[in-house]
């Protein structure tokens, strides 16, 4: 019996509770255990509480906290929303995956690449985000968000923009199994590829659900839903996108042997049925992985991740760097992540809009008085 003891003794040692209950209730309900040695309870004053941010360890002052958050937003501002998988985002419609991507898209049709006229180079964004009733631009989003990122986020964003390119999109074509699905998405994030593809083949989105595979890359990505290859390859063309269907046959070029450094699109198709024959009439070049082995093919994530790596290393070799984009691209970009880095960014930007439109009637109303002012002081000496 008194081993027994010893060893419930000492397991309650080991548990530290946390707990969102008043310091005074907690004092309270510590005191009522003091006739018991063997348990302690450790306390967390609400002065002083750390939180999780993707890795880094952070404490955060409530006191300061509150004097930097809007009164409608909570001190869980900070924390990184995860909760929409790539099942869910697949099932929407494609409205509300442009819903997800936070500054205007260029004007055009729902995935926002179509009845302009071509680009010289293909960037998505306009330097515009609604906020409330009003406006901002890419630096304005930034000085509103600054205050409340990490500068250890901060920099993890800025590394990633400056690798960023939409020089190279992969397109997944009619794949059945949602785990391939998210491991082409993490792939593509990690080389810096910012732009994704999904057609859907027969209507079908049922995917199953592997979101841990991703690591939840699909939240950084540009996510464009089609409904058929043609329509997503017409508008691929029509902005400088030549399209490079994986297959193993006679006129299959080695990815060794494909120039990556212009504007290509890198389509996967079907894990068991592979690319459709439509796709395969309507791309520009068939590319193949060599094999070395008895199998002669790739899983589909594997393949998908194979080019999309040489087609980066090609690319650095000949131009010096993937990441291709123009310093007011970089901007805008860092600008769309700080508003997806969590759902009570749009919240502050709302709030920065609200303060600026306050300022701006302010000033109106100071040179409207001072207009008056003036008009009054030469009718009177006249």
């Amino acid at each position: 019996m008194s081993a027994c003891k010893t060893l419930i003794r000492t397991s309650l040692l080991c548990f530290e509770f946390r707990t969102r209950i008043p310091y005074s209730s907690i004092l309270h309900f510590s005191s009522s255990l003091a006739l018991h040695p063997g348990l302690r309870l450790k306390t967390h004053k609400l002065s002083s509480i750390s939180r999780h941010y993707n890795g880094v360890e952070g404490a955060i002052s409530m006191e300061h906290l509150v004097g930097m958050v809007p009164q409608n937003v909570t001190p869980e501002v900070l924390q990184d929303s995860r909760k929409d998988a790539i099942e869910v985002l697949l099932a929407k419609d494609k409205d509300d995956i442009a819903r997800l991507m936070k500054f205007e898209r260029r004007p055009g049709n729902d995935s926002g690449f179509k009845n302009y006229h071509k680009p010289s180079r293909w960037f998505p964004y306009l330097d515009d985000v609604k906020a409330g009733d009003m406006c901002l631009n890419s630096a304005e989003v930034l000085e509103a968000l600054d205050p409340y990122i990490m500068e250890s986020r901060k920099d993890r964003f800025l590394n990633v923009v400056n690798n960023r390119s939409y020089s190279v999109c992969l397109v997944v074509e009619g794949l059945s199994d949602f785990g391939n699905v998210s491991a082409a998405f993490r792939s593509a994030d990690a080389l810096g590829i910012q732009s994704v593809h999904v057609v859907s083949r027969d209507g079908s989105k049922r995917y199953k659900d592997n979101r841990h595979v991703s690591m939840g890359a699909e939240k950084w990505l540009d996510i464009e839903l089609w409904n058929s290859t043609k329509e997503c390859f017409e508008i691929l063309k029509s902005h400088g996108y030549r399209i490079a269907t994986t297959h193993l046959g006679m006129d299959a070029v080695s990815l060794y042997d494909v120039d990556w450094s212009c504007p290509t699109a890198i389509v996967v198709g079907n894990e068991h049925r592979g690319i459709s024959n439509e796709a395969l009439e309507l791309s520009d070049l068939h590319c193949s992985i060599p094999m070395r082995g008895m199998v002669d093919s790739f899983n589909v994530s594997v393949a998908a991740g194979l080019l999309m790596h040489h087609a980066v290393y090609d690319r650095t070799s000949r131009m010096g760097c993937h990441g291709d984009l123009k310093l007011e691209e970089r901007q805008i970009l860092l600008a769309e992540f700080y508003l997806r880095h969590n759902t009570n960014s749009i919240s502050i930007a709302n709030e920065y809009a609200k303060r600026k439109a306050a300022r701006s009637g302010n000033f109106t109303g100071v040179v409207a008085a001072s207009i008056l002012h003036v008009v009054g002081v030469v009718a009177a000496s006249m």
